[in-house]
């Protein structure tokens, strides 16, 4: 173990506490989304996610901000929100990308950086908002794509995977861990614990199949493997884009929670398996 090596004890510590973080937030927030979910209208469910989007995209564009490639933030939440709205809508036919490539592009001539700087700080705006753009795209899109009665138990069924995954992954790991995940990226993740939050997918999925949703049992299986796997991804990209900045949290909206990225970091990665998925079945 290298010197600059946290011992296994505060790795446990680390990801128990983001566990614990984790859980504490959805109890408060999960019952708040599940009322604008099945009881409020489709624009109100939008609107929620619309707007941790765009939180989420100022907390990257903050990230960004403090590396060598300092993002344009206008033109960034102009693109997060023309991708969001075209995955969002799948029926919006309106073709938003060369819209998107005509708005960044026309920044870079009213920046006043060094033209090598601008043309990097393009990048990192683009890579903003196709992270937050297009991925929360496919959380709103899970509400909108028909059949409209199944809305609700699409977006539950992200929910339940994603929290079912974190939960046995850390219990897992804290029983089974031996062998790091990501020790580079996230020295607390385990091999172990990974497996584990692969199982807790799955139960997830199972549970929400069970109250109502309507899909074979195999596909529900590897629907909970798939998100929960993504959602795994998605945790370790968020965690890279902080050591890139050279943060300990991508914001400070939640107190002692961390901020917007905390919270949808596996939401955003697992979203898009569940929307190519339903949206295949159209």
């Amino acid at each position: 173990m290298s010197q600059t090596e946290p011992p296994a004890a505060a790795r446990a510590s680390s990801f128990g506490g983001n566990l614990v973080r984790r859980v504490g937030t959805a109890l408060v927030a999960l019952p708040l989304l599940l009322l604008a979910l099945f009881l409020g209208p489709d624009w109100l469910f939008v609107g929620i996610v619309a707007g941790a989007v765009a939180v989420g995209a100022w907390e990257f564009f903050d990230l960004a901000q403090k590396t060598s490639l300092p993002p344009f933030r206008a033109a960034g939440l102009l693109v997060t929100a023309a991708l969001f709205l075209e995955v969002a809508f799948p029926a919006f036919r309106f073709p938003v990308v060369p819209a998107v490539a005509a708005i960044l592009l026309a920044f870079l001539l009213w920046t006043r950086a060094e033209f090598g700087q601008a043309v990097s700080g393009a990048a990192s705006t683009l890579l903003g908002g196709v992270y937050l753009g297009a991925l929360g795209g496919a959380i709103a899109g899970l509400r909108l794509l028909p059949p409209d009665a199944d809305g609700p138990l699409r977006v539950l069924l992200l929910c339940a995977i994603i929290m079912g995954s974190d939960t046995l992954a850390f219990f897992t790991g804290r029983v089974l861990g031996r062998h790091r995940l990501a020790p580079r990226i996230s020295p607390g993740k385990t091999v172990e614990g990974a497996l584990g939050g692969l199982a807790g997918g799955v139960a997830g999925a199972l549970a929400v199949r069970a109250l109502g949703l309507d899909v074979p049992l195999a596909d529900g299986v590897l629907l909970g493997l798939a998100v929960a796997a993504a959602g795994t991804i998605g945790d370790l990209v968020e965690s890279v884009f902080k050591r890139w900045a050279g943060v300990k949290d991508s914001g400070v909206l939640f107190p002692g929670h961390g901020g917007m990225l905390d919270r949808l970091d596996s939401l955003l990665f697992g979203a898009p398996v569940l929307y190519y998925y339903f949206l295949g079945l159209r």
